[in-house]
């Protein structure tokens, strides 16, 4: 775990070999981005080209020239002998050695999965840029669904899934956060995140669709760990999507994030003072259990117009 945590640590340089170099597909190419293949156009056209060469050799062609020669990288890692076969963690420097005992097939390994929760939690906990909305916060980077719900990218088409701050505080101290299991699909859009609040019950949308790959066991017990770490340690759910591409196009990021909250926050004024008069003009924020202080808004009313 000390291994793990100070290559966490020095993640972040640049000018580190690709993967690519490193599985020996290419000659030279060194990563400018930290890994972030995902974000990467030249892993993109790797990937293409190695598709279509599997294609053409399934026909029974032999694609001429060096690009005929690319193949995925795992694949010509898998060729080798398990010894030589280095964690995908490792090849991006996170990590001492490890081989991969697991072909490779990183959404069933435990380990990717372990790693994935101190990764996750450390990776946020250090400090970020955060805007700040009349007292609620938004992490730059975070995508977020206008269900109150947001997504932050992993590695490839692996995304971790919670609550924002402005539902959390919304709802106030959780008694119990749920999902569906793990190996059961979630779609965007659909009300698969259950949280309950003494007899008090609401649903948020997921931000995302795919397979749920991890959940977090500390939320069924204990759901206020979100309202304290709604971006860390109050985590909901991993999901590995096979549609991240287009179900982005239907989130918010940064500004466009944090208008909408501004707005939000303005219309939650206006059901305040319907429901109790005119609130004082001192700039104070609403605090982190606005239906706690305010019961008389009544839950319902606060959950069928904000989530």
């Amino acid at each position: 775990m000390g291994a793990i945590n100070k290559r966490i640590d020095q993640a972040g340089q640049n000018d580190r070999r690709c993967i690519w170099e490193k599985a020996g597909v290419v000659r030279k190419k060194y990563c400018g981005i930290d890994y972030k293949c995902h974000e990467c156009r030249f892993d993109m056209v790797m990937r293409r080209a190695a598709h279509e060469n599997l294609m053409a050799k399934e026909s029974g062609s032999i694609p001429p020239g060096k690009k005929g020669k690319i193949v995925l990288w795992k694949e010509r890692l898998r060729s080798k002998p398990i010894t030589k076969r280095p964690c995908i963690h490792h090849m991006k420097e996170r990590i001492e050695f490890r081989a991969c005992t697991n072909e490779y097939r990183c959404p069933s390994c435990d380990f990717d999965q372990y790693f994935h929760d101190q990764f996750s939690v450390h990776a946020v906990v250090n400090p970020v840029d955060v805007l700040g909305v009349k007292g609620f916060k938004i992490p730059q980077g975070y995508y977020f669904h206008r269900g109150h719900t947001w997504a932050k990218i992993e590695e490839g088409s692996s995304v971790i899934v919670g609550i924002d701050d402005f539902a959390l505080s919304l709802m106030g101290p959780l008694d119990r956060i749920e999902t569906p299991l793990m190996g059961k699909v979630t779609e965007q859009g659909r009300p698969d995140i259950s949280v309950a609040r003494g007899i008090n019950r609401a649903h948020l949308l997921s931000p995302v669709s795919g397979i749920i790959t991890a959940i977090n066991p500390f939320l069924r017990e204990e759901g206020n760990i979100a309202n304290k770490a709604p971006y860390s340690e109050g985590w909901v759910m991993r999901v590995e999507s096979d549609s991240l591409r287009q179900d982005l196009k239907q989130l918010m990021i940064n500004t466009e994030t944090g208008e909408y909250i501004d707005g939000q926050v303005e219309q939650l004024y206006k059901v305040i003072e319907e429901t109790g008069g005119p609130l004082a003009a001192d700039g104070g924020y609403l605090g982190k259990d606005i239906f706690g202080g305010m019961p008389e808004l009544g839950w319902e009313r606060l959950v069928s117009t904000f989530l």
